[in-house]
Order: C-alpha cells, then structure tokens, then sequence
C-alpha cells in the first residue's frame, strides 16, 4: 500500500494542532510520535503472536497479561466510569491495581479524552512501556515522558495516529510515513547535525553499492537516513522486475524493490548483522530506532553514544555483534560545527590539537573501517583546502595511506533550511594510496537551490555523475586521452597524487577544475559566492583556534 494522501493529510493536521497548542519544536514532537506509533505496533505485534500461539497450539505470554500496581491512585476512577475497562483489584497493601489488558491501545485511546487521558497517559502508559522497553536491548523509552499536556492537543493527536491504522500498511509505507514525519524538521541541532536530504542520501549510497553481507555503519547516524538507504539499495539490488515498483518521495519517483530474490538466509543476515550506528543525542537515537523498526529492522540496534569521548573494547563490540576488524562501509553526515573539550577526546581519534568535530570524525572514521572497507562522508569545504597542521595532516594521511577515490562538490543550498554551508562528499578507502582523485562538480541536484529546498526542477546532476563515478576508470581514460588545449566542458575532471601534493595535498575540487572559455562566460555567480562564504567560514574557525590557543597561553 503506497503511502496515500489522506496519510500525509493526517500528519500534517498532526503538526498543526501540535505548533497551534504551543508544541513548536518538531523534533520533540516527532519524538512523542514516536512513542505513540510505538504504544500503537506493540498492541498489534502482540495480537498478532498471541493468534500465532493459539493457531499452532503454543504456549505464549502476552505483554498484557497480568495486573498493573496504579502509578497514580487517581486514575482508579476510570475503571468505574468508561464501559469496557476491566474491574479494579487491590494487592495486599491495598494499592490499586488494574489489569495490564487495559493498556493495549483499542482501549485507552478509544475510551478516554481530555484530562482523563493525559493523567493516564503520563502517570501510567508511559510508565508501563518503559518497564516493556527496559527489558528489551534496544530501551527504547529510557528517560522517555509525556510531552504533550494539553488534553484537546493529545485527544486529537491519539484520535489522529489511531486514523492512520499502521496494522494495515506495509514496512515501506510506515516507513515512508515516519519520513514525512521527519521532514517537518526544520532546524538543525546544537551540535550542527541536520537531516541529510534523502535524495543525496540515495546517489551516495548508489555511488558506494553495499551488498547483501557486508556491513554499513553511521558513527553520526541522526534519523538512521543512511542505514535505511543503504538497506533499500541492497533490496533494490536483489528484486526481480515484476517486484520492483515506482514511489513517489519528496516530489520526485525513485524505484523500490521488494528483496524477493533473497533467500531467507541472506534476508536474515541483512536484517539482523549488516547495519550498525550511534547517536550522541537521545532523541536522535528514538527518530533512528523508530525509523528502522518501521521498515522492519527492529534488531537494528543505534547506541547513544559520543564516538569522540568513548570508546568500546573488545568485550562489548563482541557483545553488540560488531565486527572485529571493522566494518565494510561508513557512510556519515557527522556534525559540523561544534567542539569538543580537549580532555575528553580519546586518544585514538586525536589529529594534532584540534578539537574540531568535523576532523576528530573524519579520523575516527578512517580507523572503523577494516582494511580495503569503503567511506562515503560528508564534509564541509573547508576540510578540503583548510591551512591548519591538523587540516594539512589529516589530508596528507588520506593521500599517502589510504586511497582516496572521489571528491562530489555539493552546492551550496543542499542543506537549506537548516544550513546555508558548502560542502562535498569525501569517497574513500581505508589503506593503499592515492594515485589520482576524481572531482565531481554538481551544480544542480534536481531540487531549487532556494531558502527551503524542496521544489523539484528538471536539472539534476546527480545520476550523472553517479555514473561516472561507478564508470570511473572509464572516465580516467577519456581524461588522459584528452588533448591538454582541448575545451573541457564536463562537470567532471582529475588530479594525480604529484599535482595534489603540490598544492598542499588540497582536495578542493575549484582549484584542478580545468576552466574553459564557455565557463569563465557563463560561471555561475552562486558558485563562486559559495567557494567564498566556504572560504571565510574555514577563516573564521581558523581565527577561533588561534584565539584559543593565546587563550591557554595565558593560563
């Protein structure tokens, strides 16, 4: 079942009563969706394995057996006053108990409203699913409460979500619901972290292709984007035609496959071993776990965790199921813009002094990945050309021991509304070396480069350069063939290891990009105020350190 308009209809009425009753930060909001669409599956997934029991005469213990000690006494009221609720009972204190039945969702949230259900749902609900969570690996609901107080607000929303009937569609529409979900967020976190746009998202994952059997991580995963594009390209990879269908995502048709070639074995080892990832930020981990259990990967298991300031041992990676010798693919949008206290930063990820996040990842990144494993990163610019030690250092290990493939310049507007910052995606291997880079120069990636970024346009230079990326050898050998004088009017060029080493091992794709006559005419004014706000935001940053660094002299 595709994802209809009376669904996104219901999400956006959702967003509504919720900014309009003083509720205006989506990512809370999102959060306390979160828990509801889960109060909603787990009544449904335990129905379903309590028929399953009795069709195959087995024995089965349903979460909602047994009685529950009432958190708050002023809710035994409800059992006398709502047709349905099951009787009221009292341990040997006298405490209130009510029978666990009476949290399965056909009976609180189609019998109370206003006040009755907000004390209920604070004092009782919340409560009864943290002690299921607490159980569980993932724990889901730790720290977890009540956001939204407002009785008419939270009636409409239960009213809203019970309308929505999620027991009727399949993974890829819960799936794709909880995206639109998701795109109401609008800003990005204190730590610079974002929601990356899915298109981007998906020419990546295409760029890299993870196949059924290797494993994919995201140190930074926020929403789970890349683990769940990533698990729809390897479904995609393993479906026949007649089971490969067309969605509409975001104003534009993308191919989805259902995976039917798969065989039960492989689909285990995809669902259960392939996808790994942390999150600094709790809510984060709720939106990521959520996301993937929608889909169906609810043994996905996304940690809340600073890879910067912690790190796992043997023992608990063994633990996890994370492979030893690390993993096969990183794919990652890390934050930006923030830093870390110098003493926390753990060892292993250290770069010289710089306590820049973008970097510390970008080195953390290189040492999860196995030997010949792959990256796919996105960086901000300055990354690229930035004249620090650490920012020269961290580059001239890149080149010289490691294999650089790829470098995709995004334009400016891609991360709009949350960020105007220019960035690219860094494509490389762990060990090696680097023997020539491939600059991929997107000026348009289908959507308006405007204030929000979420108008479809024709010009897409995605698929593209996708392709000369997978074709890159290909690519290598028209380059070299090339007459030097010739016009060269692809957005698409090279630079080996000697011109890079020359210039500062710089990975800026502006500074090899081979200009032609037709391209000086008509160069895009954006690009160029693009490579400049690039360029002053990497002076800024380098300014900051300097001031701290005379900071601590001083001490």
């Amino acid at each position: 079942m595709p994802l209809t308009a009376d669904m996104r209809r219901s999400i956006d009425q959702i967003r509504d009563y919720l900014f309009g009753g003083g509720y205006p930060d989506p990512v809370s909001n999102a959060e306390q969706l979160c828990f509801l669409f889960f109060f909603y599956l787990v009544h449904n997934i335990d129905s379903e394995a309590t028929g399953n029991a009795d069709v195959m005469d087995m024995s089965f213990q349903s979460l909602f057996e047994g009685d529950w000690e009432l958190r708050n006494p002023a809710n035994a009221q409800i059992t006398s006053t709502h047709d349905g609720w099951m009787p009221l009972t009292a341990n040997d204190t006298g405490a209130p108990r009510i029978p666990r039945s009476c949290f399965r969702w056909s009976v609180w949230a189609h019998q109370l409203s206003g006040d009755e259900l907000v004390r209920f749902v604070r004092d009782e609900v919340f409560p009864f699913f943290a002690e299921i969570s607490e159980r569980s690996a993932h724990d889901f609901m730790r720290g977890a409460r009540l956001g939204i107080e407002e009785p008419t607000v939270l009636t409409q929303v239960v009213h809203l979500v019970d309308g929505l009937r999620l027991d009727q569609a399949d993974a890829d529409t819960k799936g794709d619901l909880f995206e639109h979900v998701l795109r109401q967020m609008k800003q990005a976190g204190e730590l610079g972290q974002f929601r990356t746009p899915r298109h981007i998202l998906r020419a990546i994952v295409e760029m890299v292709d993870p196949q059924v059997g290797e494993t994919v991580y995201d140190p930074a995963a926020g929403t789970a984007g890349f683990l769940v594009a990533a698990y729809n390209h390897m479904r995609l990879a393993n479906s026949s035609p007649e089971n490969i269908v067309e969605a509409e995502l975001e104003g534009k048709v993308h191919r989805r496959g259902l995976g039917d070639l798969l065989t039960p074995e492989r689909l285990g080892t995809l669902r259960r071993g392939s996808f790994f990832g942390n999150d600094v930020d709790p809510k984060m981990v709720r939106l990521a776990t959520m996301n993937l259990s929608l889909r169906g990967l609810g043994k996905v298991r996304i940690l809340q965790r600073n890879v910067l300031t912690t790190q796992l041992n043997d023992d608990v990676k063994q633990r996890l199921g994370q492979p030893a010798q690390g993993f096969d693919i990183v794919l990652a949008n890390p934050p930006f813009s923030g830093r870390i206290d110098k003493d926390r930063i753990v060892d292993d990820v250290k770069v010289g002094t710089t306590s820049a996040t973008e970097l510390l990842f970008l080195r953390y990144m290189l040492d999860s990945l196995r030997p010949g494993g792959r990256a796919a990163v996105v960086v901000p610019e300055g990354v690229l050309f930035g004249s620090t030690v650490a920012h020269r250092e961290l580059r001239r290990q890149l080149i010289e021991r490691h294999q650089v493939d790829a470098i995709m310049s995004l334009p400016g507007g891609v991360f709009q509304p949350y960020s105007g910052v220019k960035t690219s995606v860094l494509f490389f291997h762990r060990d090696g070396g680097t023997d020539r880079v491939l600059f991929l120069h997107v000026e348009n990636d289908g959507y308006r480069l405007d204030a929000n970024h979420d108008t479809p346009i024709k010009s897409d230079d995605l698929p593209a350069l996708s392709h000369t990326y997978v074709r890159r050898e290909e690519a290598w050998a028209q380059w070299s063939a090339r007459e030097s004088a010739a016009e060269w009017n692809e957005k698409w060029w090279f630079a080996d290891a000697d011109t890079l080493r020359a210039n500062d091992y710089s990975l800026s794709a502006s500074r090899y990009r081979p200009i032609s006559a037709s391209q000086v005419e008509h160069q895009d004014p954006r690009a160029l105020l693009d490579e400049l706000a690039a360029i002053e935001a990497e002076i800024l940053k380098e300014l900051e350190t300097l001031r701290n660094m005379l900071g601590e002299f001083d001490e």
